[in-house]
């Protein structure tokens, strides 16, 4: 059974750094492409992904703040979140998602983060 975990959310204030973590279990991250999506209200946004080969992408709203990496001996993924907004505020979720041998797609429960003006 896969699972994915994510820490690390909480309170910070404007302009302050949280550090999000994702642990798989019964999954091997090498063959997923790993990704951060976000959620305030309505549609969930993609925030930064880390493909199965070296590709990355961000948010326009998150370039240059965020950082994706991924370690896959560990099966985790972090997202580093620096110079936080108020708009940043949302529930962030863990997703892994793979198109070939097979199409998986997993999620995590989703951690909150809450940035305070």
């Amino acid at each position: 059974q896969v699972q994915l975990v994510e820490s690390g959310g909480g309170l910070v204030q404007s302009g302050g750094s949280l550090r999000l973590s994702c642990v798989g279990s019964g999954i091997d991250f090498g063959f997923y492409n790993m990704a951060w999506y976000r959620q305030a209200s309505g549609n969930r946004e993609l925030v930064a992904q880390s493909d199965r080969g070296t590709a990355l992408y961000y948010a326009d709203s998150v370039k240059g703040r965020f950082t994706i990496a991924r370690d896959n001996s560990k099966n985790s993924v972090e997202l580093q979140m620096n110079s936080l907004k108020a708009e940043d505020t949302a529930v962030y979720f863990c997703n892994a998602k793979r198109s070939y041998p097979t199409t998986a797609d997993y999620w995590g429960q989703g951690t909150q983060v809450t940035v305070s003006s």
